[in-house]
């Protein structure tokens, strides 16, 4: 918001891009779970586009980006993030569509010194090494601590009017964002990609070594947001449903994985992702089924299984206890 206020400022025509890779945070668990209900439900790029008053191009970039997450040139951050690599990747599709579209330059709001990975002296040079030959990217919150770029120095912007803003702190920011009357934004620090955060990473690379097999689809991605993640054995996991929100949404996977619900008492659907390979497996996935269940207390519950190409039937289980789930059945 802050980078584009200040070309705007300037009286120069700008417009925004969003690249969608699936990986992201707002629009996702914040509008299927209870504890975020009090969230506003909007997409952030739409919203910052609507108070700048300007255009807003999103792109779909998944099966491009798969590439990136696969196959990071610098490696990944704390978890699965290739942050340096996904800077590059979406600053040349920038390019690609300044070009496209008759544009003189990018703007970002990366700030010197901001992030670990992405945004040190150096790694930001590797972005404009391996994406800007034309020198061409502004980073105009930042401007005045780096090298000239081409709209500084043929004047299209004036160079005094950018900022030299350097560090971790926010303050900074969050006083412009004051003086212009920003007053509702995203949190300053945080991210918006699930591959920076640890529990998704960890079951992103479980599911790819349970799989034999590091490619995806987004049903895959998104599955992995949603629901209580249990692996009992190497070949399954069962996706369980930890609120009424979830529920529908896992509702709509039924016809896609074998699934399993509560039938004497109330309680949350389970996905199987895998193949159970016996009757046994299938009794075992039940049991997990009603120990999330309102019936973990009981003798016995009864669990409704659907699997692919099968007629449903039921199962008399008894719950299994806490004490029974080894730790690293969870993900």
């Amino acid at each position: 918001m802050l980078a584009a206020q200040l070309i705007l400022d300037q009286g120069i025509h700008v417009e925004g891009i969003n690249f969608y890779t699936g990986f992201c945070v707002e629009g996702h668990t914040h509008a299927i779970r209870k504890k975020d209900r009090n969230k506003a439900k909007r997409n952030d790029a739409l919203w910052v586009a609507e108070q700048l008053g300007i255009k807003l191009h999103i792109i779909d970039v998944i099966e491009e980006y798969k590439a990136v997450l696969l196959n990071p040139k610098h490696g990944y951050g704390a978890n699965m993030n290739p942050c340096l690599d996904c800077k590059c990747f979406m600053v040349k599709k920038a390019q690609e569509w300044m070009a496209e579209n008759d544009f003189d330059f990018i703007i970002t709001g990366e700030v010197l010194g901001q992030r670990p990975m992405s945004q040190r002296r150096d790694t930001m040079q590797i972005v404009v090494r391996d994406t800007d030959p034309h020198e061409r990217l502004l980073r105009p919150l930042c401007a005045q601590r780096l090298t000239e770029t081409v709209p500084e120095t043929e004047g299209w912007v004036d160079r005094k009017r950018l900022l030299g803003l350097t560090g971790r702190s926010r303050k900074p920011q969050i006083k412009l964002a004051e003086n212009y009357g920003f007053n509702d934004y995203s949190q300053p620090a945080g991210g918006c990609c699930f591959l920076t955060d640890k529990a998704y990473s960890s079951k992103l690379i479980d599911m790819w070594t349970a799989r034999n097999d590091r490619n995806y689809e987004l049903d895959d991605i998104m599955l992995l947001k949603v629901g209580r993640h249990l692996r009992p054995k190497p070949h399954f996991k069962l996706i369980v449903g930890r609120e009424e929100g979830e529920n529908r949404f896992l509702e709509g996977y039924r016809k896609q994985f074998t699934y399993l619900r509560p039938t004497s008492h109330a309680g949350a659907l389970a996905l199987l992702d895998g193949t159970a390979q016996n009757k046994d497996e299938i009794e075992l996935a039940a049991r997990l089924c009603a120990r999330f269940s309102q019936g973990k207390q009981a003798a016995i519950v009864s669990i409704a299984v659907k699997e692919l190409g099968k007629e449903e039937y039921t199962l008399d289980v008894s719950p299994l206890k806490a004490n029974d789930i080894p730790e690293d059945w969870y993900l």
